[in-house]
């Protein structure tokens, strides 16, 4: 016997199905006149994909399988029974019977993201091929490939593999806490990626590196265009805001050591007297040191005076303005300036000192967050 749709789906369907036979089986009627073909078709597709979705809820996803537009422009909603193809029919848009349900694929892709990790790879259900899609890239082990073939076997048609050339990789240029950042003729360092509470990604950096007209920033590595200045504080404190502004930069919550490696930053606090901690810099290697003291007044030549800086034992150079101090995953502070040696460090602990402006002032102040 076939199964009926119960009569609160029913009335859902049928007053939906006022929207979708208007949408997908006559003249795409609209509220107001649309002189663009091109668009006046996108609007319909968008508003009878809108209406497929809301009988796609209503019969549940073990008994639907998504929906999808096809090469005819079509709205087509995938089905597993013949009473969810009818009630589809009802509402005016066009059934596929499938042999997969969304709920039974997202079971795969979730068995499929229990290997997430493995370069150059993907998947992902695709309602338009009933399947979970998995695409094999360039790069990737004859261990990891076998990994991955192993999860598709138990699946058999639910799961198709393609091979593809190349890799996958960023189109935007990384941009990480550590690496060289230019204006100009000056050279500084890039101490932290941050953002505000609606996600808006900014660097931190040294306030000093703003003064005399440097607001425009580049990264040094390739000469990218990064961003504009959008405020600094070069007495009491040293520390600058820098809005990322090039579309083509992705920030990441990082810092980048000498050799290219990267670490990951996930909070921030003030520091601890005594604690060890590293440092990196465009100009400089990285170094590991310690917090001589938490809260010092810094007087520098040529009559500047900071407050409240952090001193450190660790060496510093022109150029690693800006720079990051860190303990771990956590974010301390801004390089400021150092009593450095002419053009080198030879090492990280020695009777050079240098000062950190506290990053918890500025996120506290500027109402920024790293992550």
């Amino acid at each position: 016997m076939r199964s009926r749709v119960p009569r609160r789906l029913g009335t859902v369907v049928v007053a939906t199905g006022l929207v979708l036979a208007s949408l997908l089986t006559g003249p795409a009627a609209q509220a107001e006149p649309v002189s663009d073909p091109d668009r006046a078709a996108a609007l319909a597709a968008d508003a009878a994909a809108d209406a497929a979705a809301q009988v796609v809820a209503e019969l549940g996803d073990t008994r639907t399988a998504g929906v999808y537009q096809d090469d005819d422009g079509r709205v087509v909603v995938g089905v597993t029974d013949e009473a969810a193809a009818q009630a589809v029919r009802d509402a005016g848009g066009t059934p596929q019977l499938v042999a997969n349900s969304t709920a039974a694929l997202t079971a795969i892709h979730a068995e499929f993201d229990q290997l997430a990790g493995i370069a150059n790879t993907s998947w992902g259900v695709d309602p338009s091929t009933n399947k979970v899609s998995v695409e094999i890239h360039e790069g990737v082990s004859a261990a990891d490939e076998a990994r991955l073939v192993t999860v598709a076997a138990r699946h058999g048609g639910a799961v198709s593999v393609e091979h593809l050339p190349g890799k996958i990789e960023f189109t935007a240029y990384d941009m990480r806490g550590g690496v060289g950042i230019t204006s100009g003729s000056r050279l500084c360092t890039a101490g932290f990626n941050v953002q505000n509470s609606s996600g808006k990604k900014y660097m931190i950096t040294a306030g000093h590196c703003m003064i005399g007209g440097y607001y425009e920033w580049n990264r040094y590595s390739g000469n990218i265009p990064l961003g504009r200045m959008s405020s600094f504080n070069n007495e009491p404190g040293d520390w600058a805001v820098v809005e990322y502004r090039a579309s083509n930069v992705s920030p990441l919550g990082m810092i980048q050591y000498r050799d290219g490696s990267a670490h990951q930053i996930t909070g921030s606090r003030w520091v601890r007297d005594g604690e060890g901690v590293k440092r990196t810099g465009t100009s400089s290697q990285d170094f590991v040191g310690k917090v001589l003291d938490p809260s010092v007044t810094v007087n520098y030549d040529g009559g500047v005076t900071l407050y409240k800086m952090i001193k450190t034992s660790l060496c510093s150079i022109k150029g690693d303005s800006g720079g990051p101090l860190f303990s771990g995953e956590t974010a301390l502070g801004i390089a400021s300036g150092s009593d450095h040696p002419t053009s080198t460090c030879n090492d990280g602990v020695s009777t050079h000192r240098s000062y950190y402006q506290p990053l918890q002032a500025v996120l506290i102040d500027k109402g920024l967050r790293v992550y």
